[in-house]
């Protein structure tokens, strides 16, 4: 008898135990909110938990104090594998952060409280220079930038990420055991600097559910939609939208419309006078690129390109026209699992006068194509002849590194993460004026 009620005193504490693992928080990563005196902090627990909190407060000096408390909500995600698997995203806004300041954190509830992180607020002065790294199809094989992100961010050179899709390859594998793993491994970068992403065709499963329930990226309204939003980030006017409503049609053509129609809302907006000599670079990232000199069959290689041109026959949405109507400076992309940096281009034309850098008053985008930060399908070769518009391009492990210096200058630097850090590409932008082009 002694035996038995030893023995169910044991299952008792390792159920307990089992429970208590499954009520911590983990996966926490950060992201900005609508204004820069906010961050949001998005976290995963297994099971449903006491009411989410964030807990943070002010560097100062002495021992971090957790002076400051706000409430969050939880939201049941139940992933569409064959498990059904449930788990549960938490999110908190912390608010009237002091621009620059340093804040120590940590989230949970009375159920359990994960480690001490820290971030710096986002400054919003016209001397903010910040640097950003810049990539796309990073998963949790193969990724070669990880422990290179990890510790540019942690030795504070990195002040935010942009991954441009196709994130863990694939969130909802293994039914989303692969997801869980990939937000496990970013941790030590995304819970320290904002974390900004966009839709990739990765991310496509179960309408894309995977990744809009773990992101949480917040447009100036305050609502959250992981595939189309903006902010504004130092000198630079950031738009992230999705390429995959071009592709994915089943999950609705309205969406192209719906898209199209709030960027145009949103650069007319951005290209008001007063708005533009606040932030006058504007800087979009979408993860399928419009032009590409990849040996492959993607929709860059082809005039005809669907994100470049729109809907085929009617040209209908087409994106190049309209960020060239408003004057975009820069476009972001990934998908190719290379590295490709473009002359400046529009309709398949190089407009910046001599071919050198750096690039001085281009009179149309910049394309940067940095999407080889390293998953399980390796690295994309490149035609043996590619067009004229191709500036630089290599098969490498990478990401890029952007740094907003001011109103006028941007350096841009692809990192090799096979060469250990070195510096394989470098190129300036240069700019006495940002508005509308003229062909």
């Amino acid at each position: 008898m002694r035996f038995h009620v030893s023995l169910l005193v044991s299952i008792c504490v390792l159920r307990a135990s089992a429970d208590e693992i499954h009520l911590q928080p983990e996966q926490i990563h950060l992201s900005l909110g609508s204004d820069p005196s906010q961050m949001v902090v998005t976290w995963l627990t297994v099971d449903e938990t006491a009411t989410p909190r964030v807990r943070f407060g002010a560097a100062g000096s002495g021992p971090p104090k957790f002076d400051r408390e706000e409430t969050g909500y939880s939201t049941l995600y139940v992933d569409g594998g064959t498990e059904q698997r449930k788990m549960y995203i938490h999110r908190a806004f912390m608010t009237s952060l002091a621009p620059g300041e340093t804040y120590y954190y940590h989230v949970g509830s009375t159920d359990g409280w994960s480690s001490m992180f820290w971030f710096k607020a986002q400054r919003n002065d016209s001397a903010f220079a910040p640097t950003l790294a810049v990539y796309g199809d990073l998963g949790n094989v193969n990724g070669h930038s990880i422990p290179f992100l990890q510790e540019e961010t942690q030795r504070g050179v990195i002040d935010a990420i942009l991954h441009v899709g196709d994130l863990a390859y694939d969130m909802n594998s293994d039914n989303a055991r692969v997801g869980d793993e990939f937000m496990r491994q970013i941790e030590p970068i995304a819970a320290y600097v904002p974390y900004q992403t966009c839709p990739g065709n990765h991310e496509n499963a179960y309408n894309f559910s995977n990744y809009d329930y773990r992101f949480s990226m917040v447009q100036s309204n305050g609502e959250i939609n992981n595939h189309y939003y903006s902010f504004n980030y130092g000198p630079a006017h950031i738009i992230s939208y999705s390429t995959e409503f071009y592709f994915f049609i089943w999950f609705g053509w309205h969406q192209i419309k719906y898209q199209y129609e709030w960027l145009e809302r949103d650069l007319i907006e951005a290209t008001k006078p007063e708005n533009r000599a606040k932030h006058p670079w504007i800087i979009v990232m979408g993860h399928r690129p419009m032009y590409c000199s990849n040996d492959d069959d993607d929709d860059c290689r082809f005039k005809e390109s669907i994100v470049r041109r729109g809907i085929p026959i009617m040209h209908a949405y087409g994106l190049e026209d309209l960020f060239y109507k408003y004057g975009v400076d820069l476009e972001f992309s990934a998908h190719e699992h290379s590295y490709e940096r473009l002359w400046p281009i529009y309709d398949r034309k190089v407009y910046n006068g001599s071919l050198s850098a750096p690039y001085t008053n281009p009179k149309a985008p910049v394309h940067i194509i940095t999407g080889s930060a390293g998953c399980q399908e390796y690295v994309d070769p490149f035609v043996k002849n590619p067009a004229d518009w191709s500036a630089f391009r290599i098969s490498d492990y990478g990401y890029t590194r952007m740094t907003l210096h001011n109103a006028t200058h941007i350096s841009l630097e692809q990192m090799s993460a096979i060469k250990e850090g070195q510096i394989v590409d470098r190129i300036s932008i240069i700019k006495d004026h940002h508005g509308p082009y003229s062909p």
